[in-house]
């Protein structure tokens, strides 16, 4: 030890150590070369723990700079443990980082930023860690070096992400130097270094999905193919683009740089020798490439090979799922281009002719709708047993309960075309009066969504043009309806109703489609505004994205011409309209002249259906969309800035872009209007949608404001964003909602809940069953207002939409953003100032459906395997809740011998009253009843023949199957798909292996045997029930299953009661 004292390092068994080294150190440099094996006989002899840092921090302030290298070393292993006794010397150390001709600055650096991680400055200590460079190893495993590599990527990707010119006009604007610039670029090359080093690390570790998520948000192409080329096998390099096609729809944001990655993807999908025609076929959806899509499609149905034409179908049947009406037109009209003269058509070309019709019927929408309306039609659970006890409860007075009911039937029967609870009350349908009978005409369209074929025959008795007499009210909605029949899909031939005459063959031509009919309607009704609004309404729906924006467009121009006769009434619909028709075209000749009238004219209603029409022209456009939106915001005129948060909404929907979710957060505590801030916090469920999980921590402050407006709409996005999740967290939110003082608060609360909790059972969610008590209860709340029962029944309907076979659904099962959806849940929110706009909630539904098709696109019987509990599932029970029994008192064992002696004091008692009647009676009267056993004298315990007590049978619970088959068509819910596998060994394999939901192609292994098909019963054509409220003899024929409805038997009576003789009581004393 005298050497190691002789040094002057200091007494005790902590410096011993750091003195060792340093004369290790000192005799390895030939200082003293002949201590060096003393040194080590001590080291030997005295094993020793470090315990503090004090005497490595003594040696910084040393001017020896071999003192310092070693005490930087030693500090670097001790920081992670004895930080707090170091901090204090953390600006020492930064010097000796900073100093260019100290030898050891990189790990000076090092320990600063260990010191600096620890004490919480993540800044500052990313800063010195990238000085460290090699030193700074980014595959440890510590908590430093992992956090501070997140950093690091995270610091590069917001670096790469920011708008190339942001920086340098963030400089002159502060009047920043060149040299700091020169910097920042330092740093980023430093930063794109580590980044490198982690894409290295996770490509050599087979971590392939890490190094794509980070490529793509990092915006490095070349480093994103060479991850996916890392893969060693076909099928690993397929499911590696699939979840590259899924981070480039929830981690990109930039509607550009998305359409970049797509393009790489599909690229990439090419090179393969065998390629993944359908997910090819996605990405070009995607870039709306029609080009290329028509000509996959066209060689695939032509290659010959059944395989690849069922790919085909397939491929139809998922684009057309994507819901974008403009790209399909685009592709259709290619396809007939290509078409040759039917004279110079060869076999081979009227093969082609004959498979490319089958395509175009699909993107059509024609064979969808008809398979759609089929399903819905043969397999409704709808429990109308709700329908009618609602209408018993409620006052017939009340308009706003009537018109709720009618929406809530309009939804639960929404595509069924099952209309026999207007048929079956017809004088309660009669009380509906003015807009009321708009309304109620127009639950006809929600009703029979996609009845297409039969749309003029149901309507006939409304439309004037078809011989009907009928109010203008009546007319108007008839026309709304025949455009909810025919949303997104005007484009689809009319039939002739059945009653049509010989002079309304003119007015009706068999080559007439519905946005034809519906501009002529509009053209034709140029003086009633009941009837203009109608139109207008029904021509948007029907019209609806028809327009690009690049030539004139007849339908648009017709309906600017109804906005410039400046009525309120038929002025909103147009201008609503207008938006519909321009749908995401970003027109800019349209935004200039719907702002410019809606900054001239002094009605509301009108000002209000531009705003609406101008948000939904920016739908999907994100940055390009920013002009319109500033100028809407910085209006003096609230409505128009109601309108540009709804524009915010429809620009970004589903991007969870944070510009956006700042303005909308910043507008909803700013804004001087409570209609502004109330749209703004709606807004935030449509930017947020594909995150669900965030928005009850986003809205949470907002649904504890203390503005009413603000709590309601915390509501609503909660159902938008959340709806068919059940999460618990929004639940909570929402409950708490119910209760609010607020009239308007509790009814949004209460349809939000039933957003939320669509298509969930009991044994998946038991809350629902609450939820469900909860509507009843305040339906039928006496005390309850009006508005809050409106929430109340409209939570029914929509919570059992579709015959409780639908479910709102925002993208496609492809990833795609359904506009369709979108832009009916937007308008749906709007029946704030506009009950009729509760109609547009029938176009955020889709059937959650199983429907397997062979080529033929017949349904044949087979079955697929869920590997889940069949209750958890399960659809909801119907009719009335079962009866509870009210649990027995367990029997009181009574001894014998105390039987006896009380029955005993019974007869005297009973004696002595009989004595004061009538002998003759009293004598009669006792006989009779001596003869019997009194009941005193039975034990109350029971017991069998032989005397032993008999216990209670228990009850026994049958053991529920851990799985069970599922027939085609079924209903399968997203959750539950995750379940469902195909049997191996059966027939018919679909086309793709994860293929179990929406339209599924199969292909048949046994060629050799017939085939069996499932029978579905087809509607009949049936004409709506007359305005004047008489009977209709005909109805809609749809199958058993639909129309039973367990609980309601109308026909039948309650039993009557068994004969019994009815006794006086004995007159008490003092009365005769």
């Amino acid at each position: 030890m005298g050497i190691v004292q002789g040094f002057g390092f200091g007494e005790g068994r902590r410096d011993e150590v750091v003195g060792f080294k340093v004369v290790w150190d000192l005799c390895s440099s030939k200082i003293f070369p002949r201590q060096q094996k003393r040194v080590m006989s001590v080291a030997v002899m005295n094993p020793i723990v470090q315990s503090s840092a004090a005497s490595a921090l003594l040696q910084l302030d040393e001017p020896e700079v071999i003192l310092q290298s070693h005490a930087l070393r030693i500090l670097n292993s001790l920081a992670d443990s004895f930080w707090p006794e170091i901090s204090p010397s953390v600006a020492k150390i930064q010097d000796l980082s900073e100093k260019p001709s100290f030898p050891d600055a990189k790990l000076a650096s090092l320990v600063a930023a260990k010191i600096l991680f620890h004490l919480g400055d993540l800044d500052e200590a990313l800063a010195y860690a990238l000085r460290a460079k090699e030193l700074f190893s980014i595959s440890d495993a510590t908590e430093f070096a992992t956090t501070l590599r997140a950093k690091c990527i995270d610091e590069y990707i917001t670096m790469r992400n920011k708008p190339e010119n942001e920086s340098a006009n963030a400089g002159k604007a502060q009047g920043i130097t060149d040299d700091l610039g020169f910097e920042e670029n330092k740093r980023m090359a430093a930063l794109e270094d580590v980044v490198q080093k982690v894409l290295d690390s996770c490509i050599k570790n087979g971590e392939v999905r890490e190094s794509i998520g980070v490529a793509i948000e990092a915006k490095m192409h070349d480093r994103l193919e060479q991850a996916i080329q890392s893969c060693a096998s076909r099928d690993e390099r397929i499911a590696a683009l699939n979840y590259c096609f899924e981070c480039s729809q929830s981690l990109v944001a930039s509607r550009r740089y998305r359409a970049e990655v797509l393009k790489l993807i599909a690229d990439m999908h090419r090179r393969e020798e065998e390629p993944d025609e359908v997910a090819l076929a996605n990405c070009l959806s995607f870039l709306e490439d029609a080009e290329r899509l028509a000509e996959l499609l066209e060689g695939l149905v032509m290659s010959g090979d059944e395989s690849k034409r069922l790919a085909a179908i397939q491929i139809a049947f998922n684009v057309h799922d994507n819901d974008t009406p403009r790209f399909f037109d685009k592709v259709v009209a290619l396809f007939d281009s290509k078409e040759k003269p039917e004279g110079e058509a060869s076999a081979e070309e009227s093969a082609r002719k004959e498979a490319l019709q089958q395509l175009k019927d699909i993107l059509s929408g024609s064979i969808p709708s008809s398979l759609t309306l089929d399903f819905l039609s043969n397999y409704s659970k709808a429990d109308s047993y709700i329908l009618q006890t609602i209408k018993s409860t409620q006052d017939s007075r009340s308009s706003v309960c009537h018109s709720a009911l009618l929406f809530t039937n309009a939804i639960m029967h929404g595509g069924t075309a099952i209309d026999s609870f207007l048929r079956d009350n017809l004088e309660w349908l009669a009380l509906a009066t003015s807009w009321a009978k708009f309304s109620a005409t127009s639950c006809l369209g929600v009703i029979h969504a996609r009845h297409t074929a039969s749309a003029l025959n149901l309507l006939s008795p409304y439309l004037a043009t078809q011989g009907g007499a009928s109010s203008a009210y009546s007319e108007g909605g008839a026309l709304y309806a025949l455009g909810l029949m025919f949303a997104n899909g005007g484009s689809q031939k009319l039939q002739r109703p059945e009653s049509a005459t010989p002079a309304d063959a003119s007015a009706t031509p068999e080559a007439l489609n519905a946005s034809e009919y519906l501009l002529a309607a509009l053209r034709r009704e140029s003086g009633n505004e009941v009837v203009q609004h109608g139109a207008c309404l029904g021509l948007g729906l029907a019209a609806m994205g028809s327009w690009d924006g690049v030539d004139d467009n007849d339908i648009y121009e017709e309906l600017k011409l109804t906005l410039f006769r400046d009525s309120a009434v038929a002025g909103e619909a147009a201008g609503l309209a207008m938006g519909l028709v321009s749908i995401g075209n970003g027109s800019e000749k349209a935004l200039d002249e719907m702002l410019t009238y809606a900054e001239e004219t002094e009605h509301e209603k009108i000002i209000r259906g531009l705003a609406l029409g101008m948000a939904l022209t920016c739908y999907g456009r994100e940055d390009d969309a920013e002009k319109i939106i500033e100028t809407m915001s910085s209006s003096k005129e609230p409505i128009l800035r109601y309108g540009a948060m709804y524009a915010v909404a429809m620009a970004y929907c589903g991007t969870a872009d944070n510009k956006a979710i700042r303005k909308l957060l910043y507008t909803a505590v700013t804004d001087v209007s409570d209609d502004v801030r109330r749209a703004a916090v709606i807004c935030l469920g449509f930017v947020l949608f594909r995150h669900p999980k965030q928005v009850p921590k986003i809205v949470a402050l907002s649904a504890d404001s203390c503005f009413p407006h603000v709590r309601y709409g915390a509501a609503m996005a909660l159902g938008i964003a959340c709806a068919g999740t059940g999460l618990a967290s929004a639940s909570e939110i929402l409950e708490r909602l119910a209760a609010d003082p607020s009239d308007f608060v509790r009814q949004g609360a209460l349809i939000a809940l039933a957003m939320v909790y669509m298509q969930h059972s009991e044994a998946r969610t038991p809350k629902v069953v609450e939820i469900r008590k909860l509507f009843e209860k305040t339906i039928g709340d006496m005390h309850e207002d009006v508005m809050t029962k409106f929430g109340a029944i409209l939570a029914y309907g929509i919570i059992d939409s579709g015959g409780r076979n639908s479910s709102i659904a925002l993208t496609s099962l492809s990833g795609h953003r359904r506009m369709t959806a979108v832009v009916g849940l937007a308008l749906f929110t709007q029946y704030w100032y506009w009950f009729p706009m509760v109609h547009f909630f029938g176009l955020a539904l889709r059937p959650t459906n199983f429907v397997a098709l062979n080529k033929d696109l017949k349904l044949p019987v087979l079955e697929v395997q869920c590997n889940t509990r069949p209750s958890l599932f399960a659809y909801p029970p119907m009719g009335p809740p079962k009866k509870v029994k009210a649990e027995e008192k367990a029997p009181v064992a009574v001894l014998s011998v105390t039987a006896k002696a009380l029955a005993r004091e019974s007869r005297k008692e009973k004696e002595k009253a009989k004595a004061a009647a009538s002998a003759s009676g009293a004598e009669g009267e006792t006989s009779e009843k001596e003869s019997k056993p009194d009941d005193m004298e039975i034990d109350a315990v029971a017991k069998s023949e032989n005397g032993k007590e008999t216990p209670p049978k228990a009850e026994t619970t049958k053991e529920e199957p851990t799985s069970f088959m599922i027939s085609n068509p079924s209903r399968i819910l997203d959750e539950q798909a995750k379940s469902v596998v195909w049997p191996k060994e059966a027939r018919y394999q679909p086309v793709r292996a994860d293929g179990v939901r929406g339209f599924i192609l199969v292909k048949d292994t046994r060629l050799d045997e017939e085939e069996t098909f499932v029978e579905l019963n087809s509607l009949a054509t049936a004409r709506a029930p007359p305005e004047s409220g008489s009977s209709v003899e005909t109805s809609v024929q749809v199958s058993s299953a639909a129309n039973e409805q367990p609980g309601l038997d109308e026909g039948s009576e309650p039993e009557a009661p068994e004969p019994f003789e009815y006794v006086d009581e004995e007159p008490a004393d003092g009365e005769n």
